[in-house]
C-alpha cells in the first residue's frame, strides 16, 4: 500500500490548492477518498485516488 501526502494529491489533481482539497474531502456527492490522519497530517492510499479520479474520467 502506498500512501500519497496532502501535497502530492493537490499536485495530481491539477493544482488544486488547499481548500479545494479541503472540500472534495468534505463533500459527499463528490465520493472522494477520505485520508489516513497521523497526528496532523493527512494521507491517502494511491490505488484509492486512481480509482476515483478513473470513475470521475468516464
Amino acid at each position: 500500500m502506498q500512501l500519497v501526502n496532502s501535497k502530492s494529491v493537490m499536485q495530481r489533481l491539477g493544482g488544486i490548492s488547499r481548500v479545494s482539497l479541503w472540500r472534495y474531502v468534505n463533500d459527499p456527492d463528490l465520493d472522494f477518498p477520505q485520508p489516513i490522519v497521523v497526528r496532523t497530517r493527512r494521507f491517502w492510499k494511491e490505488d484509492d485516488l486512481a480509482k476515483w479520479v478513473d470513475s470521475r474520467a468516464h
